[in-house]
């Protein structure tokens, strides 16, 4: 027998209710917590009022529920499902002959189609947000600034010191042992001045300083001159570079793709960038899964002690296959794993546990 309209749409409803419902809560409570760490941070700091603290957390607030949704897509499905069990809904359903599939069958929709805007959408204005959290942090809290930029012309590189700054520019990097081609140094005394440039083959970053092969120095009011060898001293560091890398999550789902080709052209691997932007991929997947795991729980469970123990299983569930995410992502970023599988691991797990587990529930 066939799910009615009129019975999916009712389904979908409360399935969304419920979804929606956990979500508003879950989003209210990081929203609290997250303003009162904002405040453990920011104490001390005569320049950052409350409303700056109110403003960085509402900027921050989309990227942590990026990260809580699956959680609450759990949570709620959990809750949804054990109401209906617990009214009888399921039973007279299942006594008329539907099956489990075709009950999961709307939630399950409703999980993909907010996974799809959550990628498509939701994404982009959580990444842009983000951007300008970490812009607001960097200028109020870490008191540092951005060092590196990385376009279609090449790299940007700036490094300071006591006495000026210099701005390096290079046609391609090599990151294995971060040597610069093609290079040319801005030289800047105090924050403007400009003193020199430096025209060179090549760079190569050693301990303490820039080691420039076959450079030409020129200075205004002054005649070029070649050198074989010249030593630009340095305070960086090859993990102070790549740190200084825009994060994935600052970029949206659309600009990673473009981003990680600029960035792959450049001489840098995007590794990391493509690990995060397969992760988005497998996002409306894993809610889907989500939807499935939490029917293990709840669609048998009609007493509060049923209910208790499903939303307990449900919360432990969770959190273990958050532990699993974070431990198979921690393996894609150090490349001990393919890129695809730790992406897609935590949905494809996910998956195939709640439908090995409905499928022993209904077929026995």
């Amino acid at each position: 027998m066939g799910l009615s309209a009129t019975l999916s749409a009712y389904l979908a409803r409360h399935i969304a209710f419920w979804l929606a419902s956990v979500f508003a809560g879950v989003t209210g409570v990081a929203f609290l917590f997250d303003t009162v760490e904002m405040l453990r941070r920011s104490a001390g700091k005569a320049d950052i009022g409350m409303m700056t603290v109110l403003q960085m957390s509402v900027l921050k607030l989309p990227h942590l529920v990026q990260q809580m949704l699956p959680f609450c897509v759990l949570l709620g499905a959990t809750l949804a499902f054990w109401r209906l069990a617990r009214a009888n809904e399921l039973v007279v359903t299942r006594a008329a002959g539907i099956s489990a599939w075709q009950i999961l069958a709307p939630a399950t929709a409703i999980a993909i189609l907010v996974g799809v805007i959550q990628v498509s959408l939701f994404n982009p204005l959580a990444s842009a947000m983000l951007s300008k959290y970490e812009q607001l942090e960097t200028r109020y809290l870490k008191r540092s600034v951005s060092m590196l930029s990385v376009s279609s012309t090449g790299l940007w590189l700036r490094q300071s010191d006591a006495t000026g700054q210099s701005v390096i520019h290079a046609s391609r990097v090599a990151q294995s042992d971060m040597s610069l081609h093609d290079v040319i140094i801005f030289l800047f005394e105090g924050e403007d001045r400009f003193i020199g440039r430096i025209d060179a083959e090549n760079a190569r970053l050693r301990d303490g300083y820039w080691d420039i092969r076959n450079a030409w120095i020129s200075s205004p009011n002054k005649r070029p001159y070649r050198v074989a060898e010249h030593r630009l001293d340095t305070d960086l560091t090859l993990n102070k570079i790549l740190d200084s890398f825009a994060s994935p999550e600052t970029m949206s789902f659309w600009q990673l793709p473009g981003f990680i080709e600029t960035l792959e052209k450049a001489g840098f691997s995007g590794h990391r960038h493509k690990l995060h932007w397969h992760s988005l991929l497998a996002s409306p997947l894993l809610l889907a899964a989500m939807i499935l795991v939490a029917a293990i729980f709840a669609l048998r469970a009609s007493s509060r002690a049923g209910a208790a123990l499903s939303i307990s299983g449900a919360v432990l569930c969770g959190f273990l296959l958050y532990f699993m995410s974070d431990l198979v992502y921690a393996l894609g970023l150090s490349a001990s794993i393919p890129t695809l599988l730790a992406a897609w691991t935590p949905a494809g797990v996910s998956t195939l546990l709640g439908l090995s587990a409905l499928f022993h529930i209904e077929d026995g």
